[in-house]
């Protein structure tokens, strides 16, 4: 009887969109077995999360650019969508695998990958899964008690200590296919807008794919990386990374990032500490499924939100709230798909704090606008600005977004590139338009409430009044605490 291992495999392709550093992949290719490549947009039905139209975009290009990438090394990659616990066992089948290989994920909410591995299994179907998304995984970090951490400085601290990762693995030479199976055309996965097609900023900024992964990291290292711990909260320096959707779809790897920038210095040391973040936020999220809806503070599910308004959304959405640091990183968020991750927590207070608008429906928007917006990263973010989540800020910590945008954009110049409309303001005045005179504002080409919108809140009132709802849900979880030890105690 015929081992597994030599028969013909199925790699399945998820978040880890390259040929090069993919652990699965080269372990199917490993004994010179014929393999099919196989990806599967899944529709949400198994209880993963569909992607948004700014992933979906980028989806369609990163995608287009891998089965071009394994063409030329003699593959052909087997575009399938619907339901994976469905469509991996069938075409495992058809193809006479012996082994499905595919790389961990985490955080699933119905335990996807456990169905396939069960549905696989009964077939008499080996299954082969390895480590490739996260440097540790939420298993191997662990504090004295055998507990997951509740604090990030604590948790990058022992990851940090628990050992050197593995060094990135070279991408498989050639890709011999596997028994022809057909599947479907990349434009009948239907990812790119059409009628508006609001997505030609997006194409202007980013190339989405390994290759343009690695363009982007090497000039990270080359241009950035020596100013990254100063100008990383400097939104006009052009200083971050630029990596996290190339990240995100894993077309580049935690391991080849750390691998090129590790050894470099203390800015090196500050990037690598934003890489720890988003390992966090994947080991919080292994542990509550559940983060883009749920609060992982239980008292905030007593919190006091503000009846959303549409114009309120809309205003915040399209940039309209008259304070120019919050109107500028949504302005950007909607031409470019992407936004400078200082103003990304600014533009997150103001709607939590200064609006009183749940975290959930900002984290939705975020979702479908950002081509980074990661099952991790994007709730996580948002519990810790809104004071929700693990580690979060404290939530007396209001941003005020004209100090932020004067400490952080002193000159304004982010906020004139993508609020053009205010660009002639004098520099003192280009983060508060309302001061200036109405002989200022004229000569600026400004008619403030028409041509550039007054701020939709004042800041003062609108901190006391969300202090005054933090202290309200504080109240309700103490005497709730104190109900339940009183009927403890009884």
């Amino acid at each position: 009887m015929a081992k597994a291992s030599d028969g013909p495999a199925l790699f399945w392709f998820r978040d880890d969109l390259r040929l090069s550093d993919n652990p699965a992949l080269a372990a199917a290719y490993a004994k010179g077995r014929p393999v099919t490549l196989l990806y599967v947009l899944e529709d949400g039905r198994d209880g993963t999360r569909p992607p948004g139209s700014a992933q979906r975009w980028w989806l369609h290009n990163s995608l287009t650019s891998l089965s071009t990438d394994i063409e030329k090394r003699g593959g052909r990659l087997i575009l399938r969508k619907g339901r994976a616990t469905q469509i991996v066992p069938e075409v495992a089948a058809a193809t006479g695998a012996t082994t499905v290989f595919w790389n961990r994920r985490y955080g699933l909410p119905a335990g996807v990958d456990e169905k396939i591995a069960a549905s696989l299994k009964r077939k008499k179907i080996a299954v082969e899964t390895h480590k490739a998304s996260l440097l540790f995984e939420p298993d191997e970090i662990r504090n004295k008690g055998g507990t997951s951490f509740q604090v990030y400085s604590a948790f990058w601290r022992a990851a940090l200590a628990h050992g050197d990762p593995r060094p990135p693995l070279a991408a498989p030479k050639s890709l011999t296919p596997a028994a022809a199976i057909e599947g479907e055309a990349i434009e009948t996965l239907d990812l790119l807008p059409t009628a508006p097609n609001w997505a030609t900023g997006i194409g202007d900024v980013w190339q989405p794919g390994e290759a343009g992964a690695r363009e982007i990291l090497e000039s990270f290292i080359d241009d950035r990386l020596a100013r990254y711990a100063r100008g990383r909260d400097e939104p006009a320096a052009d200083g971050s990374s630029m990596l996290s959707p190339h990240l995100r779809f894993g077309e580049v790897s935690p391991f080849q990032i750390l691998n090129a920038v590790s050894g470099r210095g203390a800015d090196a040391a500050k990037f690598l500490g934003e890489l720890g973040w988003r390992e966090f936020a994947y080991h919080v999220l292994a542990q509550f499924p559940a983060m883009a809806t749920e609060n992982l503070k239980p008292a905030f599910d007593a919190f006091r939100w503000e009846e959303p308004f549409a114009d309120d959304l809309w205003a915040w959405r399209r940039g309209r709230t008259g304070y120019p640091i919050v109107d500028a990183g949504m302005r950007q968020l909607w031409q470019t798909g992407w936004m400078h991750n200082r103003v990304r927590m600014i533009v997150a207070s103001f709607l939590t704090k200064h609006l009183l608008i749940e975290w959930q429906l900002g984290e939705e928007w975020f979702w479908g606008t950002l081509v980074d917006a990661d099952p991790a990263n994007n709730p996580f973010n948002w519990q810790w600005v809104a004071g929700s989540g693990m580690d979060a800020q404290p939530y007396f910590r209001i941003f005020n977004p004209t100090l932020q945008g004067e400490k952080f954009d002193p000159k304004g110049a982010y906020v004139r590139r993508w609020v053009p409309e205010i660009a002639a303001l004098p520099d003192r005045f280009i983060h508060t338009p309302w001061k200036a005179s109405p002989i200022e504002l004229k000569a600026a080409g400004i008619d403030l409430g028409k041509t550039y919108p007054e701020p939709m809140v004042d800041h003062a009132a609108a901190r006391a009044r969300a202090l005054q709802a933090f202290q309200e849900m504080k109240d309700a979880a103490k005497i709730c605490s104190d109900a339940l030890s009183r009927e403890t105690s009884a």
